[in-house]
């Protein structure tokens, strides 16, 4: 079959995409940049010629015109969870009318939703945006809707799983606000793959919803604590009945490594139970015996533990504040701009300087004065920013488009020996980090760290020359400890 991705670049997508080439599927993956789409080069060589990439914005219905046509199903997979306001809801409206009025020039038997359970009353504006688009989907004159209606979702890099690993790993004791006695059906992200391939040209679920989830129903207290019993924490929980839902979206954000509109979307949904109607279960037509909550924690973990994480909800470049079109600064503009360049010579192997400069961040930290990064993060982090908590995908890898702390990869370029970062943290400018190795005539090489930064307004120019003491000690010693880092073997590595 021919099929249309949408989302690919998602936490869902980018765990879809190499199941359905591996199934033998032709895979159109429909994004809105392709300059930040690198997925198909992790994929092996078999599988990554079964995959082509077309550019479109499903906002800009004019964009879609030179979208195959030719597919024989599709995967709507664009979520947005920014926030709650009515714009957001049109928002997602418009996107599902376009992309529906594009399915009506195709020859598509069938479009897949993946969707929120929404059994409850007074839904938030997320859920409620999620059902509107279904009925929108709906309206396709030729492909038949079907939706798949989840709770929560359990798997290494997810948006859930890193919120309660986050709380439960920060705080001992948690004061709580009430949502915490709400029930959902969480399930593990093995048994949505599961159930989003099975689906696929499958007649019986043609025109349908189903409802789906693992065999536990808990409540998110009831999460909490067993994320930490699978751990080996004791906690302890303290309901209370003050916390608005403003105030508990400011406590989300701060305690854990999700954005401020990430945790206001959760926050407000979190009010509604979301367990499955027995009525609409999917075992009905697809018989399949999901994970418990346990074992899907155990799997995430193992995952982690393995470095096998394949996506996270940071992935989206909503997960930050970065424009939509920052591959545009791909190239570091050279006129109007402010530079620290350091360059350090050395002899020792390329590879080992280059490794050290694919596990900048995360757990390894910046190679010096941490505590100075760690602080600029908090004050990021309190003006709205990402901060460094969302840490990186993977302590090794690095693809284009992967959040790094409060940075963006555009280019990630081993063999060119060149990584070029660009900031999503809140600056009164554009900044970006480049690391290159050069090789010298006399066959020597030579690191070259390039920290530049283009002011806006007299803000910004005062804000440059306020860290300008820190930069002598920050990039020099940065630069200088990447060439020298020599990781621990027999040790967890450590800041430097």
């Amino acid at each position: 079959m021919k099929i249309l991705l949408t989302g690919a670049t998602g936490y869902i997508g980018q765990r879809l995409l190499p199941l359905l080439a591996a199934a033998g599927h032709d895979i159109v993956c429909l994004v809105r940049d392709a300059r930040r789409f690198s997925f198909p080069e992790t994929l092996p060589e078999a599988l990554a010629a079964r995959v082509s990439v077309a550019q479109g914005d499903l906002l800009k219905p004019e964009s879609l015109a030179e979208v195959p046509t030719d597919i024989d199903a599709a995967y709507y997979l664009v979520h947005s969870m920014s926030g709650g306001n009515n714009d957001f809801f049109q928002q997602e409206q418009q996107s599902a009318y376009n992309f529906t009025q594009y399915l009506n020039t195709t020859t598509a038997r069938q479009v897949i939703y993946l969707s929120g359970i929404a059994n409850d009353h007074d839904l938030s504006v997320h859920l409620r945006s999620r059902r509107a688009v279904e009925n929108v989907l709906a309206e396709a004159t030729k492909a038949k809707l079907t939706v798949l209606r989840a709770s929560i979702i359990i798997g290494s890099g997810s948006a859930s799983f890193e919120i309660i690993r986050d709380l439960v790993e920060k705080l001992p004791v948690m004061v709580t606000p009430r949502w915490l006695n709400s029930r959902c059906q969480p399930i593990g992200i093995r048994d949505i793959m599961f159930y989003l391939t099975e689906v696929l040209d499958n007649d019986a679920c043609f025109g349908k919803a189903f409802d789906v989830g693992g065999p536990d129903v808990l409540t998110y207290r009831q999460m909490l604590l067993g994320l930490a019993a699978e751990r080996g924490y004791k906690r302890w929980i303290v309901t209370v009945p003050v916390l608005t839902p403003r105030l508990s979206s400011w406590w989300l954000y701060l305690v854990t490594s999700t954005t401020f509109s990430l945790a206001q979307s959760l926050v407000e949904s979190l009010k509604n139970d979301t367990v499955c109607d027995p009525a609409r279960s999917i075992s009905q037509v697809i018989p399949h015996e999901p994970m418990s909550y346990r074992a899907a924690l155990a799997l995430a973990f193992q995952r982690i533990e393995q470095n096998e994480v394949v996506s996270s909800w940071s992935d989206a470049v909503s997960s930050g504040t970065m424009r939509q079109n920052y591959m545009d600064a791909i190239q570091i503009p050279k006129n109007g701009m402010f530079f620290d360049r350091q360059c350090v010579p050395f002899t020792r192997p390329v590879a080992e300087v280059l490794d050290n400069i694919w596990r900048i961040g995360g757990d390894r930290g910046w190679y010096k004065t941490d505590w100075l990064w760690q602080l600029r993060g908090i004050m990021d982090k309190a003006v709205g920013g990402p901060g460094l908590r969302r840490g990186r995908r993977s302590p090794s890898r690095l693809r284009a488009g992967d959040p790094l702390d409060f940075w963006r990869v555009l280019v990630a370029d081993k063999p060119g020996r060149r990584l070029l970062l660009y900031a999503e943290m809140k600056l009164p400018g554009e900044a970006w980090l480049q690391f290159r190795i050069q090789e010298q005539e006399d066959g020597t090489h030579t690191l070259e760290q390039l920290a530049a930064y283009r002011p806006r307004g007299l803000a910004g120019r005062l804000y440059w020359y306020s860290v300008l003491p820190f930069h002598g000690i920050i990039f020099k010693g940065m630069a200088k400890n990447i060439v020298e880092y020599k990781a621990q073997v027999s040790a967890p590595a450590v800041h430097a």
